[in-house]
């Protein structure tokens, strides 16, 4: 399969036996629309029936980064305009492509250079073999916007070591290539400046013949990761049971990036944050990413359809750009108790698993 549309938005290519396929909108930092999503599984459809194809290769167009995220102003016009219909099919078209990454029969092999985050995670964090560059910037950021990860980041942060998924997924950090591949969102690094041999040896397969393998000839072992350090202060105050408890522990540590971590959460979306740490922790107990997807899929429309911090965080950040979104509540004690099992407990009209 080669692509008849050298400009369109997703390029598919045939490199001897590696499909190649590369997210194409560079000035968006390739950010995925439903086309491109539907360009994707078509491709994948058609390489699994395919001989010849024995390596699929995913990678990003510009040298910005792999993919920033979903068409987030696109969500906004969606659920603005009262069309809940158009946000469930997006989603359900995104969360299935990210499920067939994870089960792909033939082995995928990502390169998340420069800038991964949200639903750039959904299509690097769940491949087989997964690189990061010493540009990578990766982040689950959807507390941001009043949001909760979703993409199968739940899952990925669920089985982070100890609790450097709840601080991830509340807070939105960004993580280089050592901390992406000590919270197992990433693999192997290999510098930018290896990745053209990288891909000529997984076109030409010089022994050995395995895309890890191959990878492993380029890797380069990361440096110490900032995480890895921060446990300590991670563990002890992301253990606790609810944010505002989160946010007392972090205040009372001596560790400046503890009392910085409090006010980062004081200033974002009190129900974004308490149903994310639900959703994060009840993710540790699915039994596999298809199960992930489902409780993100249901907490995805429950923020669109009945929640208004989701379409303020997108118009602070992205529409208006005031920065000053105004959160209903603004406050975590105005929260009921059981706001986490309330989200988890939604019913979504059209399921997503037919």
């Amino acid at each position: 399969m080669n692509d008849p549309q050298p400009d369109a938005s997703v390029s598919v290519r045939a490199d001897g036996h590696v499909g190649h396929l590369t997210l194409n909108r560079p000035r968006a930092i390739n950010a995925l629309d439903l086309g491109m999503i539907e360009r994707l599984a078509a491709a994948l459809d058609e390489w699994e029936r395919d001989t010849d194809i024995e390596i699929v290769l995913l990678d990003g167009a510009g040298d910005r980064g792999l993919c920033a995220g979903g068409d987030v102003r696109g969500l906004y016009d969606q659920i603005v305009a009262g069309h809940p219909d158009d946000t469930g099919a997006f989603f359900r078209a995104e969360y299935a492509l990210n499920a067939r990454i994870a089960e792909y029969p033939k082995p995928i092999v990502v390169l998340a250079d420069g800038i991964t985050m949200g639903g750039g995670i959904g299509l690097a964090g769940h491949a087989a073999v997964r690189i990061v560059t010493e540009r990578s910037k990766l982040a689950m950021p959807e507390t941001r916007i009043g949001f909760t990860p979703d993409v199968g980041g739940t899952w990925l942060l669920g089985r982070a070591p100890g609790r450097i998924g709840e601080y991830l997924g509340l807070t939105g950090q960004s993580m280089d290539a050592a901390d992406a591949i000590y919270a197992g969102f990433a693999d192997h690094l290999v510098p930018s400046g290896s990745l053209a041999d990288l891909h000529d040896a997984l076109v030409t397969r010089a022994d050995p013949e395995t895309p890890t393998e191959l990878v492993l000839l380029f890797d380069e072992t990361a440096g110490p990761s900032r995480l890895e350090a921060a446990r300590p202060w991670i563990d002890d105050a992301f253990a606790a049971d609810t944010v505002a408890e989160i946010i007392e522990r972090l205040r009372a540590r001596p560790e400046p990036d503890a009392a910085a971590t409090a006010s980062i959460l004081e200033e974002l979306s009190p129900t974004g944050l308490a149903v994310t740490l639900a959703a994060v922790r009840r993710a540790r107990d699915l039994p596999d990413l298809r199960a992930a997807l489902g409780q993100e899929y249901g907490l995805v429309l429950w923020f669109a359809t009945s929640q208004p911090d989701l379409v303020e965080g997108i118009r602070a950040q992205l529409v208006d750009k005031d920065r000053s979104p105004k959160w209903q509540p603004a406050a975590l004690a105005d929260l009921p108790d059981d706001i986490g099992a309330q989200a988890l407990g939604y019913v979504p009209p059209t399921p997503l698993w037919s």
